[in-house]
């Protein structure tokens, strides 16, 4: 590869083939229907379903869910786009930090007692989310996209069938959730919309590039230690995945000092590096 060459730049000289306009009426409708709020995780993908939403609603809360381990370039990274886009910010901490969660059961160190697993889904997502639409209502507008995992893209494809299962009584569909274009109904009433839910990788670099959006420094310090698109990752700096694919030898590489304090805490991280 050329090292001169930015493919980003690139990306972004490429025409859409998406419908903006259509994209931004669909948001504007959705968080009409159903006030809420921009799930933001500092992320690529979040970053355009915010941007897509800011032009729509200025005024609409951005939540985080604050893990307690993010990069700390990802806590400077958010402070200032809330000063640059005036963010209606509202940062919102898990009750048990990532590192906590992970250290609580004891299978991160050989020399720990077993303990009861909390579920790092729930401390980290479910609660913070339930939190956020207690504040500002059922609705929300998320970066999740099918591309990026079996279990996204299975989100999507069950809430289909079960749309379609909608007015059908012997149908066998899932029933949880509801889908059109991105849209996810949950049991628990709130309703959750993914502008950019079937947008590929490369769709995402060419927004960012093409609207000159400021990008999360972290994935600038991962690109530079060669790290390749999946792991590409601004998420919290360790939460248990993809381990055994690598993940720990990144954070290892960029961040040694942050490692070796999460050793003295999660020893085992070290068979994984």
């Amino acid at each position: 590869m050329n090292p001169g060459l930015d493919l980003r730049a690139l990306q972004g000289l490429r025409a859409t083939g998406r419908d903006l306009d259509a994209l931004r009426t669909r948001i504007r409708a959705h968080l009409d229907q159903h006030e809420g709020y921009v799930a933001f995780s500092g992320g690529k993908d979040s970053l355009v379903a915010l941007h897509l939403t800011l032009q729509v609603a200025p005024d609409v809360p951005v939540a985080f869910f604050d893990s307690g381990l993010e990069f700390p370039e990802t806590y400077a990274y958010l402070e200032q786009l809330a000063d640059q886009w005036h963010l209606n910010l509202d940062v919102i901490p898990a009750r048990l930090t990532a590192l906590q969660a992970m250290a609580a059961n004891g299978s991160w160190d050989h020399a720990a007692p077993d303990r009861p697993t909390p579920d790092m889904h729930q401390v980290l997502i479910t609660e913070p989310a339930a939190k956020a639409h207690s504040k500002h209502g059922p609705g929300e507008v998320w970066g999740v996209r099918a591309e990026e995992s079996r279990g996204r893209a299975a989100a999507y494809v069950n809430a289909l069938r079960a749309q379609q299962c909608q007015h059908t009584p012997t149908c066998t569909g899932p029933t949880a959730r509801t889908h059109h274009g991105g849209r996810i109904a949950r049991l628990d009433g709130t309703v959750a919309l993914g502008p950019v839910w079937d947008w590929k990788t490369a769709e995402i670099w060419g927004h960012i590039a093409r609207h000159h959006l400021p990008i999360n420094p972290v994935y600038t310090r991962l690109e530079q230690l060669g790290a390749p698109e999946r792991f590409l990752r601004v998420s919290a700096m360790l939460d248990g995945n993809m381990l055994a694919e690598g993940r720990v030898t990144w954070l290892r590489r960029g961040w040694p000092a942050l490692f070796e304090e999460l050793a003295t805490v999660l020893p085992r991280i070290r068979e994984f590096v």
